[in-house]
C-alpha cells in the first residue's frame, strides 16, 4: 500500500497517509478541517532483480565476438583437435626401492625392557 502526502490549503499543514490505492483521497485537514490537496510524491524506488532488465543483457552476437577479440580469448572451433584426441605419452613413475621408511614407536628416545 502506498503512502500519500497531503497539504492543507487553509493552514499549510502537511501530512502523510498510508492508504490503499482504491481508497478515496482525504478531503479535510485533521488539524483545522480545511480543504486538502493530495501532492504528487516521488514514490518508492524499484529494484529489478534477475536478468533481462538491463541493456547489456541483450548484447548482439557481433558485440560479443568483438569483446572476445579485444580480451584475447580465442573462440573454440569444432574442427580443432581436443586434448583427448591428441596422443598421450605416459612416463611411468619411478618405483621406490625398499618401500617407505618405517617409523619407530616410542616417544622418549630410550627404550627399557
Amino acid at each position: 500500500m502506498p503512502t500519500y502526502e497531503y497539504e492543507c490549503e487553509k493552514c499549510g499543514h502537511r501530512f502523510e497517509l498510508f492508504q490503499s490505492m482504491s481508497d478515496k483521497p482525504r478531503k479535510r485537514c485533521p488539524k483545522c478541517r480545511g480543504k486538502v490537496r493530495r501532492l504528487i510524491g516521488t514514490g518508492a524506488g524499484m529494484i529489478f532483480k534477475g536478468t533481462g532488465f538491463y541493456q547489456t543483457d541483450y548484447r548482439s552476437d557481433s558485440y560479443k565476438e568483438q569483446k572476445k577479440k579485444e580480451s584475447g580469448d580465442t573462440p573454440r572451433v569444432k574442427d580443432q583437435p581436443k586434448a583427448k584426441d591428441q596422443p598421450k605419452t605416459k612416463t611411468p613413475a619411478p618405483a621406490a626401492e625398499g618401500g617407505a621408511p618405517k617409523k619407530e614407536r616410542g616417544g622418549g628416545g630410550t627404550s627399557e625392557s
